[in-house]
Order: C-alpha cells, then structure tokens, then sequence
C-alpha cells in the first residue's frame, strides 16, 4: 500500500485538490526535484497576441495539438483562407515560440516554431522564451519531470486536460549558461541534420518524378470534363470525383513509361494484420499500431496490448525486410523496416507488403508508395468515401508502380538511406538531451554534462554525422 502524509497548509487556495491521486508519492517526489521559486512563468513573456483582438485579414498557416508528434518535435499545418478561420484559431506564434499542448498531457506534444505567421489553436500553451534560450527550454518541455507535473495537474478523466496556468506554474531548471549551451548546441545540430534529412529525401522524389516526366506537375482539379460512358461501365462507379483528370494524368505518366510499369499485386505479396475487437486500456506493454499511427519515417503508437493478447496474434508480428501499408482511416501511408522490428501487432487497417520479385527494391517501393504518384490513385479509389475512408485490397492491388532501372532505383536508395541516417541521429540527439536535462535535475549539471562527454567519446569513430561548424555527433 503506497500513501502519503499531507499537511492542510500545503492545500492551496486557489487549486484545493484534495484527491487522493494528486498526491500520489511519486508525483510529490517528483514536485521535489526542482526548487518551486523559478517557474515557467518567469521566463517567459506574456505578450502573445491573438487573431480574436488582432485580426490577421489574410490568409494563414494553422497549427492544431494533434498536428504535433509526440514521438519528435516536429509538427504540420493546415492552410486556411481568410473567412473560414476555424473557432479553435488563436494564437499569433512567432519564429523561436514554444508550444504545448494542453490536452492528453501525457502525449506531450511540444513543438518549436520555425517560422512565424502561423496561427495555433487554443489548445496550445505558448511560451515565447523571455532570459533563456528556446531550444533549451523546448527540451525541458519534454522531460519526464515536466510531463509528470502536467499528468499531476490534470483535473479530467474522460479528456485529460490542463490549463495553461498550470503549464506556467511549473518549476523549472535554470540551467547555467555552459550547461544551456551544450544543449542548445545539440538541439540546433538536430535541426540541422533532420532539415538536411528532408532535403535529401526530396532529391530522391525528385530523382523518381523526373524519369516520369512529372517533376514540376501539381495536382489540379477541374470544375468540369467529359467521360466517355463506357468509362463509368469500365470502372464501375459514376461519382465525378474519381474522373478527376488529374488522376488520369499520373496514371498515364506511369503506363507510358519506356522503362515499363506494374501494378502493386504483382510485386508483393500481402498479408492481412489482425483484428482486435475489444482493446485493453493498458499505459504501457506490447504497442498497438492502427492504421494513423503510421508515418513514412516512423510509428507512433498510443495504444498497447498485453502479452497475453499478442501471444495469440504473434502470427501478424511484421519481420525485417517487409513494408506495413495503412488502407483504412490514413490511407496510402507505408512504412519500411530497415531492421528487425520490436514487438508490436499492426491493426486491420494496415497491410504488410514483402516484395516477391527483384524488378522493385524495397525502399525504393516506398518511396513510390508514399510519393504522389501513388497519393492520386488512393485519393481516387477512396474519392467519394465516408467520413472513415477505406482503401479496398483489390485497389490496393491494382496501384500501378513504375518500375526504373535498377542503377536509378540503387541511386534513389542510396539517397534514402542518407536521408534515414541523418534523421535518426537527429532523434538520438535530442534523446540525449533531454536525459542530460533529466540526469542534471537529480544529480546535477556536473553528472550531465559528464555524461553528454561518455556518449561522446562511446560513439566516436563510429557512425557520425558532420555538421556545418565541423562537429560531429553521433548518430
């Protein structure tokens, strides 16, 4: 039996929170690590203007929560046209703004802003740094420290939820001005490596959109065109959207290409994953991956199974070499393992695709998978669709693959693995910050920043990338 002993003076007044579970001792231990005297609050400024008072009169980029990954710190916008401003948009950010989410504190979705004009939600607690450095304090936000003060705060069951007051009242660890640098020099090194990532993935789309004679094309609807009717008896549908001309347009470009094309079930195998009615509502254990939960360069998953469970669906659990491919919800999303994945269970939304020939190599089918060329067939097939699009399996067959030599595809891959490369050290390196900002707050920056120095010296002469200022970090 774990308990805690309370004083009423430590009550406050204005948050009197007398259940038992905000005072759970692991939570108290953790209110402990760091002196309450600095809080968030002090350094931060307040003047954050909103388009509510302040209206923008154009159009804008906008940033919701959910448009965060919880897994890096990287996020997504939506454009929006002056005249349909969601209800939710408020915030007025500016490049070098800090923002957290307010809802599903445990997901803890932070983000820094590259770039300024961009609107975020309401949902979001902005903290434009005031005395301390941005990418230091971005890292703070993502320490088990601060996300526990934040599960702490939560007054909701059902929609977990804090307020931005409690973002601002929480500690924080000032660090010393050595100290701060090291971890802003490690953040701004996985800027840049993850921005060079992107970069190069780029060239590789690229590569692949000019030997197709598509590499300036931009999907464009049209209000009106003409149909033979033996095209609607042929497809077997007569909803307008799925004869788009852009469709067609990518279509051809893939059939008409000298090096020949194929379609999707001809080149992989697939195997169904599997079907779990009724999920536990378990914090942690052997990850649940659906169908959203899947990115070209990563899987996020929130929920999770027991071991029980995933000895009776083991069978699904993909292997080294295969491609999951999400067809319901998100659909059109694949993924490729390069290594031998952990445990996990894909849900039935998600396909996994092993490559049955040598006319494709693997990373070089996702890419296609994910690129454009395929994007128009999905948002073909699926046009039309309910408010939970579902990507049929014979559609998902029929996805026509151009097929480039093989030196082309070999360029491509080598591209892409460059492109991996550079991103996951640009991962490891925020882990290691963030731990280095977890190791100084319990033992102090002296045990940190030794450290930082062992992973240094651990990883040199092995796998490094070279940043623009000569310094390697490993990867």
């Amino acid at each position: 039996m774990q308990y805690s002993i309370v004083n009423f003076s430590e009550f406050k007044a204005d948050d009197f929170r007398i259940d038992a579970e905000y005072w759970h001792p692991d939570f108290i231990e953790n209110a402990h690590l760091i002196s309450p005297s600095q809080r968030m609050r002090d350094f931060v400024s307040s003047d954050v203007l909103n388009i509510k008072s302040t209206p923008l009169n154009r159009d804008f980029a906008y940033l919701r929560s959910s448009q965060i990954s919880p897994r890096s710190f990287e996020y997504k916008t939506t454009s929006v046209q002056l005249g349909e401003e969601p209800e939710q948009a408020y915030y007025l950010l500016q490049k070098g703004d800090v923002v957290v989410s307010t809802v599903m504190p445990d997901r803890n979705a932070v983000a820094l802003i590259k770039t300024g004009g961009v609107v975020g939600s309401s949902d979001l607690a902005v903290l434009r740094p005031n005395g301390i450095q941005p990418e230091y304090l971005l890292v703070f936000c993502k320490t088990a420290y601060f996300v526990n003060c934040l599960i702490r705060a939560n007054k909701e069951d059902l929609y977990p939820a804090v307020s931005i007051r409690d973002v601002l009242d929480t500690a924080l660890f000032v660090p010393s001005d050595s100290f701060e640098a090291l971890i802003v020099k490690a953040v701004k090194t996985s800027i840049f490596d993850i921005n060079r990532s992107k970069q190069i993935y780029a060239e590789a789309e690229n590569l692949l959109l000019s030997e197709l004679g598509l590499t300036d094309w931009r999907p464009k609807s049209r209000l009106t065109f003409v149909k033979n009717f033996s095209d609607m008896q042929r497809a077997g549908r007569i909803d307008s959207d799925y004869f788009q001309p852009r469709y067609e347009e990518v279509v051809n470009a893939i059939r008409n290409y000298p090096g020949g094309s194929d379609t999707l079930g001809n080149l992989v195998t697939f195997k169904q994953c599997a079907e779990v009615k009724t999920l536990e509502d378990l914090e942690e254990g052997i990850p649940f991956v659906r169908a959203n939960d899947l990115s070209p360069y990563g899987i996020t998953a929130e929920k999770y199974i027991s071991k029980e469970l995933y000895a009776e669906t083991q069978e699904h659990q993909p292997q080294k070499g295969e491609i999951l491919l999400s067809k319901d919800v998100t659909p059109g999303i694949a993924y490729y393992f390069r290594k031998r994945p952990k445990r996990m269970i894909p849900s039935r939304g998600i396909l996994r695709l092993k490559t049955s020939n040598d006319k494709v190599g693997r990373e070089y089918l996702t890419l296609v998978l994910n690129s454009i060329l395929t994007q128009e067939q999905v948002q073909r097939d699926v046009a039309g669709s309910s408010l939970m699009p579902r990507w049929r399996s014979d559609q998902v067959a029929a996805v026509l693959i151009p097929l480039l030599p093989k030196e082309k595809q070999v360029e491509i891959e080598q591209r892409l693995s460059e492109s991996f490369r550079l991103r996951n050290g640009s991962q490891k390196l925020l882990k290691y910050a963030k731990e280095a900002i977890e190791i100084a707050i319990k033992q102090g920056e002296r045990a940190a920043s030794n450290w930082l120095e062992s992973i240094r010296r651990n990883h040199s002469g092995q796998d490094k990338t070279k940043t623009r200022n000569g310094t390697y970090y490993a990867n």
